[in-house]
């Protein structure tokens, strides 16, 4: 079965607490790694970029404000996290749009960079993505992708099992009344690729000069490649 309807339905769920959530589920550290990301997809100019499953519009927003000459687009397929991203950053000029990520609705050679924030591990096939993600770039565009990552079995390894196994359901739970939906979200962490296998992913998907960078405690890395 697809994971999609029901990961539509959660995060429409959970729209209007999103953005808390984040600032403490992360200890406020989520705005560092997005700069890095927007970093990393570097100025387009005056050309287009497209941030994927954009949420409620934090990388988006951060490419418009850091790149003025540059057209966004932020696009996910929640309605109810679009709608927030609209309301939250309604002075600037970003086309919000639906989209599925496994379809998208855009020509070949379209874009500059394409980011993301957490969206591989929502769906169910991460090779396809990518290569709808290198289709629609222009040669020389770049990739990057924000997500979670299995933490890796050293010292700190029971302390983090524990947080993702206890400490986020129960935030999810006293912030977002949904603790279902955020035991998915860390469900989601530990069965989804290491950085490694990942990093394999995008150069299978035909993106070069493939590399990342792991954040807090190694459970979140940053990936970016580039199209040939």
């Amino acid at each position: 079965m697809s994971k999609g309807p029901g990961v539509q339905k959660m995060f429409d769920a959970i729209a209007p607490n999103y953005d808390l959530m984040n600032r403490v589920m992360t200890m406020g550290q989520d705005q560092r790694w997005r700069r890095f990301v927007v970093g990393k997809a570097g100025d387009p100019g005056q050309g287009w970029v497209l941030d994927l499953a954009t949420g409620t519009g934090d990388i988006a927003s951060l490419m418009g404000r850091s790149y003025q000459g540059a057209h966004v687009i932020g696009a996910d397929f929640s309605l109810n996290m679009l709608q927030e991203a609209k309301k939250r950053f309604q002075e600037q000029t970003i086309a919000w749009q639906a989209c599925d990520a496994n379809y998208l609705p855009y020509k070949d050679s379209s874009f500059e960079s394409v980011t993301f924030g957490y969206l591989l591990r929502n769906v169910d096939d991460s090779l396809r993505v990518l290569k709808e993600v290198y289709r629609v770039l222009k040669p020389g565009g770049r990739v990057i992708c924000l997500d979670t990552t299995p933490p890796e079995k050293n010292i700190f390894y029971p302390f983090v099992r524990f947080y993702f196994r206890f400490g986020i359901p129960f935030l999810g739970r006293l912030i977002a009344s949904d603790e279902a939906a955020y035991a998915y979200l860390t469900g989601s962490t530990m069965d989804f690729h290491n950085a490694e296998e990942l990093a394999g992913i995008f150069t299978e998907a035909g993106f070069v000069k493939v590399d990342y960078k792991k954040f807090m405690m190694g459970t979140i890395g940053v990936h970016w490649g580039q199209k040939s």
